[in-house]
């Protein structure tokens, strides 16, 4: 059964793995920061400026320590329990071009004292401009990974994730989903801690070749101003979600984490208009047409 360390190698390594790939096809280094949580453990920023990627992050971490009770009450910890361990990877990649969308991905595992554990994760892609071909692509790898260790997986995940990345104040999905999964435990799904760790390592690594594919299809296309103009205010709308609705970004904050690691999923540069209409029948028009939940890409 794995433990604890061998599941914060194998992030390490996934680390490692993700950023070789990336920097490869980037042709350009990321640059790393190794940080120490003054409350337990610590973590490697790796952030990439690059070519095709303007800005990207990869971070690992495992930390551990006494839950703040904001984060205790979130988790709906007993009294027993104050002492957690977490770790995990974590990737956002703004591209330069606005035809490439962003993505995140995240894969996790948490561990209170007295004994129960979980493991979380998922991929979730936001295009700047909804292609339906590719958007149904991306949506086939996340099912074929699901499928390989449970058939209820992906339809599950999949409403899952239309749920989480929901911009309530907006009424609009942040983008076109993927799979989003938390608190998987042996008790609740009927599986072991090996098969939850071994299908939270297969979304891990179902990352590289999706990204890379979406990426190598769209990095060399031409792009109008307009087109910037556009992505900027996509980028804004990014920012909405993770500041105000993602509770990663609350938990790390309130658990006393690396704040630039944690904002490293913000973009370089976003923008916002006073109340922007895109033209009827434009693509972007278009595009907000199909940020909503239960499509069937």
């Amino acid at each position: 059964m794995p433990d604890r360390h061998l599941i914060t190698e194998y992030f390490r390594q996934l680390q490692d793995s993700i950023c070789g790939s990336l920097s490869a096809a980037d042709r350009a280094d990321f640059t790393e920061d190794e940080w120490d949580r003054p409350g337990g453990g610590g973590g490697r920023a790796r952030v990439l400026l690059g070519n095709a990627i303007e800005k990207g992050g990869v971070n690992f971490s495992a930390v551990h320590g006494e839950l703040p009770p904001a984060a205790a009450l979130s988790l709906q910890t007993e009294q027993e329990e104050a002492g957690f361990y977490a770790t995990g990877v974590s990737i956002v990649l703004h591209p330069r071009n606005p035809h490439v969308p962003i993505i995140h991905m995240n894969v996790r595992y948490f561990e209170l004292d007295g004994g129960r554990f979980w493991f979380g994760g998922g991929i979730d892609l936001t295009p700047h401009y909804v292609d339906r071909e590719q958007a149904a692509w991306f949506h086939r790898q996340l099912r074929n990974t699901c499928e390989g260790f449970d058939p209820d997986y992906y339809p599950r995940f999949k409403k899952w994730a239309d749920d989480y990345f929901y911009i309530p104040h907006r009424e609009e999905t942040r983008g076109v989903g993927g799979i989003f999964y938390d608190r998987l435990e042996p008790q609740t799904e009927g599986k072991t801690k090996s098969e939850l760790f071994d299908f939270t390592a297969a979304v891990g690594e179902t990352f590289v070749p999706t990204y890379l594919h979406l990426l190598e299809l769209n990095r060399d296309k031409p792009v109008t101003e307009t087109e910037r103009r556009w992505q900027e205010l996509r980028r804004g709308r990014y920012v909405e979600f993770n500041l105000v609705w993602d509770r990663g970004t609350k938990f790390g904050l309130t658990t006393n984490g690396r704040t630039e690691s944690i904002l490293m999923s913000l973009p370089p540069l976003a923008g916002w208009a006073y109340d922007h209409q895109p033209e009827p029948g434009s693509r972007e028009a278009e595009t907000l047409s199909l940020l909503r939940k239960g499509i069937n890409w």
